[in-house]
């Protein structure tokens, strides 16, 4: 730990809300922004699709990000300024849906112009936000905080969309704009709130990062330094893959369950909730793993995020069988075991990602943490276009729903495989790194913390 002393559980939900105040703005934007566009509208569902791909696209510069709060010392500053920018392309992204109802395309290059700002302000905010925890929060305490954080941006995700709705009815273009504003600067207000002295004394925390800061600054060289390090190279690797076969499900599920078993909106809808909600159920299982009144006994951090992704490949696997036996295959109580071990492997995985963040070269995190947030950006943005296009393609040279579907979630299969395989080549590789030095105190304290 630096200097500083080591957040708990107050300092831990104040970046909650940071977090929750981060998906509030990000949701009004990739979803309420989206269904105007396409209902309201009647523009063409690719605009939007291109829109939330680009900003997605856009994150491919956490790692510049990341190395900027390096050199700095502080990640407050970048968080703050990430949160207003965030705030200010929610706004302008409004008022850009709006203006395309009397000019279009001054309208889609004012939108262009929002969901770069909406990326940029992710980047920054999120990037900082998992620095600051990956350096202030003890080992114990790692697996629960991490699944809190996310569990309040999914809260602040569902109320926002639930109280944004509201405000919304009667709809119309004005108030559309003024909701936006309004959600968009209260986010920025908690933010800020929430930030206020929670990193330290900036004079310490500067006078720290001269003294550990590297004589080399040159992004591109400290970014290939970073890449030769075997963990973080094959944790980046991992996390991609991963979050491929995890973004990829998210647009065929529910096509897939009213093609093949005939469900109805109400009932699919039904069945992406129990998934989601089964993501939970996973998320808090490693957050009670990690705790320290049964850490160990419930299976180490690493285990828990291969035995996600084989399990989540299971689960794939069981839906290929599904596609062929639409009558008699129990689609809910798969749908459940996908969930778990979704959620179960990504929260193992932020775990694996705090950890990682700080060992190697010194005053490396955000580095470090860009780079797999870029990876995680870039697996997300394709995830969509892959699903729906492998899925078509299948459909169109097999000339058959079932087998079509089955298609892409073997693929997806052989995905969460390889992420399984490359989350071992992590602990893999740590051991190695290890083995120079066995009768150092250093190598011991790795080793118990494997």
């Amino acid at each position: 730990m630096t200097a500083h002393a080591a957040f708990g559980w107050l300092q831990i939900l104040r970046l909650g809300l940071i977090q929750a105040c981060l998906g509030s703005v990000v949701v009004m934007t990739t979803s309420t922004l989206n269904r105007v566009m396409v209902v309201e509208l009647a523009l063409p569902a690719l605009l939007p699709g291109l829109l939330v791909g680009w900003h997605y696209a856009v994150q491919i510069v956490r790692p510049r990000l990341g190395f900027g709060a390096d050199r700095g010392g502080r990640c407050t500053p970048w968080m703050i300024g990430g949160m207003a920018v965030l705030a200010l392309g929610g706004c302008l992204a409004a008022l850009a849906t709006t203006w395309m109802a009397h000019d279009r395309w001054v309208g889609i290059a004012m939108a262009i112009v929002a969901f770069s700002m909406i990326g940029l302000g992710v980047s920054s905010c999120g990037t900082s936000l998992l620095v600051l925890m990956s350096k202030r929060v003890p080992d114990a305490l790692r697996a629960p905080a991490a699944t809190t954080v996310w569990m309040m941006m999914i809260l602040g995700f569902a109320l926002t969309a639930v109280t944004a709705g509201r405000w919304l009815d009667p709809f119309s273009p004005q108030r559309l704009v003024w909701v936006t504003t309004c959600v968009s600067l209260l986010a920025f207000a908690l933010s800020s709130l929430s930030l206020w002295k929670l990193e330290g004394n900036p004079t310490l925390s500067l006078r720290q990062a001269a003294a550990k800061a590297p004589t080399r600054t040159d992004f591109s060289r400290t970014l290939r330094e970073v890449w030769q390090e075997p963990q973080a190279r094959h944790f980046t690797v991992f996390v991609f893959l991963s979050m491929l076969a995890y973004s990829a499900q998210d647009l065929i599920l529910e096509p897939f369950a009213g093609t093949v078993f005939r469900m109805t909106p109400g009932e699919t809808t039904q069945l992406s909730g129990l998934q989601h909600g089964a993501v939970l159920v996973g998320m808090i299982s490693v957050a009670v793993a990690g705790c320290g009144w049964v850490k160990g006994r419930l299976g180490s951090v690493q285990a828990w995020m291969v035995g996600g992704c084989l399990v989540s490949a299971l689960a794939m696997g069981g839906l290929c069988m599904a596609a062929q036996q639409a009558g008699s295959w129990p689609l809910r109580a798969n749908v459940w075991l996908l969930g778990v071990a979704n959620g179960a492997f990504s929260i193992a995985a932020i775990t694996t990602m705090m950890r990682l963040a700080r060992e190697g070269t010194a005053q490396r995190e955000g580095t470090r943490m860009g780079l797999w947030g870029a990876a995680q950006a870039m697996a997300f943005g394709l995830g969509g276009l892959v699903g729906t296009g492998v899925s078509d393609l299948a459909r169109w040279w097999i000339e058959q729903d079932e087998l079509a579907y089955a298609c892409v979630f073997f693929f997806e299969v052989v995905l969460f495989t390889g992420s399984a395989w490359w989350a071992l080549r992590v602990g893999h590789s740590q051991a190695s790194a290890a083995v120079p030095s066995l009768n150092s105190p250093s190598w011991a304290q790795e080793g118990q913390q494997s």
